[in-house]
């Protein structure tokens, strides 16, 4: 097309079709035509140029991604689809976004590194990508990192002061209820939580499934004792609950059962379950803070221990 097109304005050109024995006013004419006629030409070649895109890691200054603009259909008049670039915003997230995971410590001691938080800002990046001329080659992504706010050192010395200690005592005969009690307590056991963060049983314990362990066992659903899968896991919450309590944590979410239970005090219970009722709380210490889960099932004993490098003001450890 292009060189019909180049073809096409020569034969013009040459053809006599300005003429050239006109005086002054019109030699001008004949030269503003042919700057036009040229003008035209650049255009159309531009046009049939391949317009990429180098999306670029500005942290390693890899190419993420190579995108050919015509990708988000793009328009001289009107620029990129906006619903395009939002899906390649999305597709570029899923493979960047990562959590953060604090270091951890095991029982036995063993520190095991944490990793920064890494985001893709989707909406930042579609902005980018609306207001980019269609000329420009590389874009730098809009990735942020977050360090974690619990450090190795910080691990180091989290054992030095119990803030709090609390415990409960459960019928190690019935197996179901203590195998689930037994597996809730493994998933919190020596979990770091750092300043301002705050913890969601259900989603560090995750769902209690078959797949995962947990059998069936008693639970209360209005006021009715039922059998569920994963029945028993609210003494586990229960007895957290108090420990952070005591602790002077923040409690952001807590629900009661329908009817009493015996293993805490009236009103000092936080049942729990998947998709349903949570329990969360908040370090609004500024120090980090490990919680420690022991669950003996010879004894029938769950014991809860809040620890912390230093000891916040106005605390006293319970016993």
């Amino acid at each position: 097309m292009k060189n019909i097109f180049i073809a096409f304005t020569a034969l013009f050109l040459l053809n006599g079709c300005f003429d050239v024995n006109n005086n002054v006013g019109e030699e001008s004419n004949k030269e503003s035509k042919e700057a036009y006629l040229l003008r035209q030409i650049h255009l159309q070649e531009k046009s049939e140029i391949e317009l990429l895109w180098s999306l670029i890691d500005g942290r390693t200054g890899e190419v993420l991604l190579t995108l050919e603009v015509s990708e988000l259909d793009f328009q001289a008049d009107k620029g990129i689809n906006k619903d395009k670039a939002a899906l390649v915003a999305r597709q570029l997230a899923l493979g960047i976004d990562q959590s953060l995971i604090n270091p951890s410590i095991t029982r036995d001691g063993e520190i095991r590194p944490g990793r920064n938080r890494v985001i893709l800002s989707e909406q930042e990046l579609v902005e980018i990508m609306m207001s980019l001329a269609y000329y420009n080659k590389e874009l730098i992504l809009p990735i942020y990192e977050e360090e974690p706010k619990v450090t190795i050192e910080d691990l180091e010395i989290i054992k030095n002061t119990i803030l709090s200690t609390y415990t409960t005592y459960f019928d190690p005969s019935v197996t179901g209820r203590s195998q689930n009690i037994k597996l809730s307590s493994q998933a919190i056991d020596h979990y770091v939580l750092g300043p301002n963060e705050i913890f969601s049983f259900n989603k560090v314990v995750g769902q209690r499934t078959i797949e995962r362990g947990y059998q069936e066992a008693k639970e209360i659903v209005n006021k009715e004792f039922v059998m569920g899968i994963g029945g028993g896991i609210c003494q586990t919450s229960s007895t957290l609950y108090n420990a952070v309590d005591q602790a002077g944590l923040e409690i952001i979410e807590r629900h009661s059962h329908s009817r009493e239970i015996g293993y805490v005090p009236k009103n000092r219970d936080a049942t729990v379950s998947w998709g349903g009722p949570d329990f969360k709380f908040r370090n609004h210490y500024d120090i980090p803070i490990l919680i420690s889960i022991e669950t003996n099932l010879q004894t029938g004993k769950v014991e809860v221990q809040v620890f912390g490098s230093n000891l916040p003001d106005n605390l006293i450890a319970s016993n």
